[in-house]
């Protein structure tokens, strides 16, 4: 019974944010960031995707080269990341006249990679037969497209190695990408500067 009352709480705590940022933007939608944008790994094929969700707050997902090590081990190779992103500076990047085209900007993300061992190039993880272990954790990262749509994205984080296979523990990661953005973008007039 209680719950029941927490439902409409919740729904104002998520529902009013979503209004006063659709009054904020004018009806336009997302300011500076990409609506979609579609990335292809030119270093390493793979791909990534990431939607913009409300302002400076984006969706991704991704299959790229990356590095871990934890208490069993390290690895390199192809993984599987998504990625919740809050990018944090794009009104002081637009006040020093830098480019925020391509979600050009630094962030800050809730981060899952997936590492399986088919997919490794290198790794010194036990011999197990076929393990897999889930990257759970936090990353920083930065995120630069030219006029042109070539993107570097880089991003280093910590968190907690679930092992399927392998024992569970902790350590870093380290993900970074060379690609070219295959989606059009927005043109340079049409980012706003928000509004504090």
């Amino acid at each position: 019974m209680r719950n029941l009352f927490l439902i409409p709480i919740i729904s104002v705590l998520f529902i009013a944010p979503l209004q006063a940022q659709r009054i904020q933007e004018k009806g336009i939608g997302i300011i500076n960031l990409e609506r979609h944008q579609f990335t292809v790994n030119l270093l390493g094929p793979g791909f990534r995707y990431e939607i913009g969700i409300i302002r400076n707050v984006t969706a991704s997902t991704s299959f790229t080269p990356a590095f871990a090590t934890y208490q069993e081990g390290y690895t390199f190779g192809y993984s599987w990341h998504l990625r919740l992103r809050y990018y944090h500076n794009f009104n002081q990047r637009l006040d020093i006249n830098k480019n925020v085209v391509g979600n050009s900007a630094n962030y800050i993300a809730a981060a899952r990679s997936i590492f399986f061992e088919p997919l490794q190039l290198i790794d010194n993880m036990p011999d197990t037969g076929d393990w897999a272990f889930a990257f759970y954790g936090g990353v920083y990262g930065i995120q630069r497209t030219n006029r042109k749509g070539f993107n570097i994205n880089a991003e280093v984080g910590y968190g907690y190695m679930r092992g399927d296979g392998l024992l569970n523990g902790h350590g870093p990661m380290v993900h970074i990408t060379f690609g070219w953005v295959a989606t059009k973008r927005k043109k340079k007039n049409s980012n706003f500067q928000i509004k504090n």
